[in-house]
């Protein structure tokens, strides 16, 4: 009986100390045949496919943009859908709406930009006047920034089903800061026409209404545009032109193929042609055709008075086009193109054969092939801007994750690199000694005790989003590089992540999976300091004893608060010597106290915990002992 209840009350502390330790196993989901417990997707991952065919029209004198549109859906799941949801994202300004309600505040940049959630008080939204399914009308429910289709036939596994719609939109001089108009003159138009919903093997329909700050889900397939606008304009758009005969003049074409073997950016339309262009009437209308293969959406922008620069990279092409005013984007083709080859080479090469940027009124966003970002003064500002919307290119683009739910996976995970690429296109410069330091600035400012809320919280409920999606994350990620992991062995694990889930949709499991199999390490007590909680770092000296004999010299340390990290020591010796070690966070497997062991006859003097402020660590105060520097 006395061993029975030994027994028993060793399993209930051992069972109290497993809950309580920050090394306890993280709940996640388990595996199933679709995501395997690796991190990999499964031997029967399935994914939905989208084609679209669009034609639109652009009616500047109304500001109005009609298009038809033909959608052949795939269902690849084993389930048989009875009705489909689509997004029409343009209802975020219909009158009414939710979004209008709720006046959410803008998310505020460095470098001065504001991204604005709002219409401004633009109340339009998209009316759909015909709807077809399978070739026989249907009458879709339009809820808010969602529509439900119900089929006519349900949509059984292994099966397609043709849409076909109209529709028509005003548009918006300022769209959410992801697109809009100046004036009748110059248009960047995304989140445009109906797209579907993502039918997955987590959530089933994924049907959160957009409300501004969450962006998008969606599904891969084929696209064929072709937009019809005045005839003076010029269109730049995701995928190719597949009629540049049409659309292009033959100077422009003899331009562009030079383009194509130059490193440097060569003038298409040049600064005096394009202000020639503005000015100039053209009467009529010219229809731009667009093919991509393998994409999630779909962007464009267009205007008549547009400066182009192109180069090439490894047979991509890069493009720029940008108002004659706009002299800070005269360096931008260079900047692209950096930026383009330190994410290829990061993360995998780009895929598609060309990438644009556009200046204009959106203050930085992302669509495949094409991305659109301001003007701005400082050339590292500039850089910045035109560097992180291109890294969208790999997160979300080509890892399609969930940024409705989970922004840290792309906005996060871009910022992250877009540091990497500021500090090697600024190379030798102060600005890329220090660009990264904004980091524990921002969680300074951003990480208080009792207002900040945990990075998996979803977007709309996130009062500051800035932090929780692109910060804290990137943070995150250049710690657990630089402490935990290394960067060889890190950065192996990273693109693994990209190789695995390219054109796929990961979740957040996916991802802590993929990074703990791929480099052989147990990281659920990271993703629970970092994803899950707000848990906080405060290491400490608490003491420093020697023996009798004074060969040994004991460090007693403490871990004082929740989240815990590997330690880093500076010594600093009698004879003015200092060396450096490396505590692994094992060392906290036993409790919230260490005491480190230095076989030394030297005499110790002073004792520094991160001594470089990688860390945030909340109160430096108790960081050292004795004469440290």
């Amino acid at each position: 009986m006395l061993m029975l209840l030994t027994a028993v009350a060793l399993a209930t502390t051992q069972q109290a100390t497993s809950t309580e330790s920050p090394f306890r196993p993280l709940e996640l989901p388990p595996p199933t045949p679709e995501r395997s417990a690796s991190g990999t997707p499964g031997p029967r991952y399935w994914q939905q496919r989208a084609d679209y065919v669009i034609r639109a029209t652009l009616d500047t004198a109304a500001n109005v943009l009609s298009g038809t549109q033909r959608i052949y859906y795939i269902n690849r799941s084993d389930d048989v859908l009875p009705f489909v949801w689509l997004q029409i994202d343009q209802n975020l300004f219909a009158p009414g709406s939710v979004a209008g309600a709720l006046s959410q505040p803008p998310l505020r940049f460095a470098g001065g930009v504001v991204f604005d959630f709002s219409g401004k008080g633009f109340v339009g939204g998209m009316t759909i006047s015909r709807f077809t399914a399978g070739g026989r009308r249907v009458t879709p429910t339009i809820l808010g920034t969602m529509m439900r289709v119900e089929l006519p036939r349900a949509l059984r596994p292994d099966s397609g089903v043709t849409f076909e719609l109209d529709w028509r939109f005003p548009i918006p001089p300022y769209g959410a800061g992801r697109m809009g108009r100046i004036g009748s003159r110059f248009y960047e138009l995304g989140m445009w026409y109906p797209r579907m919903a993502v039918y997955d093997d987590v959530n089933g329909w994924n049907t959160l209404p957009f409300l501004g700050a969450g962006e998008w889900y969606l599904e891969y397939g084929d696209f064929d545009v072709s937009l019809t606008v005045p005839a003076g304009f010029v269109v730049a758009a995701t995928g190719m032109n597949a009629n540049a005969e049409a659309t292009r003049t033959r100077q422009q074409r003899a331009r562009l193929a030079r383009a194509l073997r130059s490193a440097t950016a060569v003038p298409l339309i040049t600064r005096e042609e394009a202000q020639a262009n503005a000015t100039r009437a053209v009467p009529g209308t010219k229809t731009w055709r667009f093919i991509a293969s393998g994409i999630r959406d779909f962007a464009w922008a267009a205007g008549p008075g547009l400066r182009w620069d192109a180069s090439a990279w490894d047979g991509i092409l890069v493009q720029t086009f940008y108002h004659p005013e706009a002299t800070s984007w005269e360096p931008a083709n260079g900047m692209l193109r950096h930026a383009l080859i330190h994410f290829s080479e990061k993360l995998g090469r780009y895929p598609w054969p060309q990438i644009t940027s556009v200046e204009g009124l959106v203050e930085g966003m992302e669509y495949p092939m094409i991305i659109f970002c301001p003007a701005l003064e400082k050339r590292e500002d500039q850089y910045w801007i035109l560097a992180h919307e291109l890294g969208h290119q790999w997160f979300p683009m080509q890892v399609g994750s969930d940024e409705r739910r989970y922004p840290w996976m792309d906005e996060g995970f871009n910022t992250f690199t877009n540091y990497d690429a500021a500090e090697s296109f600024f190379k030798g410069t102060p600005y890329a000694d220090t660009v990264r330091r904004d980091l524990l600035s921002a969680y300074t400012a951003a990480a208080r005790p009792g207002a900040e809320q945990p990075m998996i919280t979803q977007p709309t409920e996130v009062r500051e989003l800035y932090w929780n999606a692109y910060q804290k994350p990137a943070l995150m990620l250049t710690i657990l590089r630089d402490a935990v992991i290394g960067r060889e062995e890190f950065d192996r694990a990273f693109r693994v992540y990209v190789q695995r889930w390219r054109s796929k949709h990961p979740q957040p499991a996916d991802f802590f999976r993929t990074m703990e199999n791929a480099t052989g390490r147990d990281l659920d007590w990271f993703w629970r300091n970092w994803v899950l909680t707000t848990a906080r770092l405060d290491q400490a000296v608490d003491s420093v004893t020697t023996t009798s004999g004074r060969d040994t010299t004991f460090i007693h340390l403490s871990n004082r608060a929740q989240m815990v990290l590997p330690v880093t020591l500076e010594l600093r010796y009698d004879d003015n010597t200092t060396e450096m070690r490396q505590l692994p966070v094992e060392m906290w497997l036993l409790g919230s106290r260490f005491t480190y062991r230095v076989p030394t006859a030297k005499r110790l003097t002073g004792v520094a915990i991160d001594p470089r402020h990688a860390y945030p660590d909340v109160e430096r105060r108790n960081n050292s002992w004795g004469r440290s520097r």
